[in-house]
């Protein structure tokens, strides 16, 4: 009984650590897509710079969390 009421405990755990995971990477992917689209609005000119400058940051902020989602299952599933 105490082995699966910690089962059901880590599962829910690991539930709010990926929700809070998906979340943090939404917002801050999408602050950096706002920022990106304000810079462009007031120098178009440089559009082509700006979207070189974001999108190394926004691959590695998308593979942090996609590496964070599956360390959280590995350490459920283990």
């Amino acid at each position: 009984m105490q082995e699966s009421a910690n089962l059901a405990l880590a599962f829910m755990g690991a539930g709010v650590g990926l929700g809070l995971i998906v979340i943090g990477a939404g917002l801050g992917i999408g602050r950096l897509a706002a920022g990106a689209a304000e810079a462009i609005g007031r120098q178009p000119s440089a559009a082509s710079a700006i979207t070189g400058a974001v999108n190394l940051p926004l691959f590695l902020l998308e593979g942090v969390a996609i590496l964070a989602e599956v360390f959280a299952l590995m350490i459920v599933l283990k």
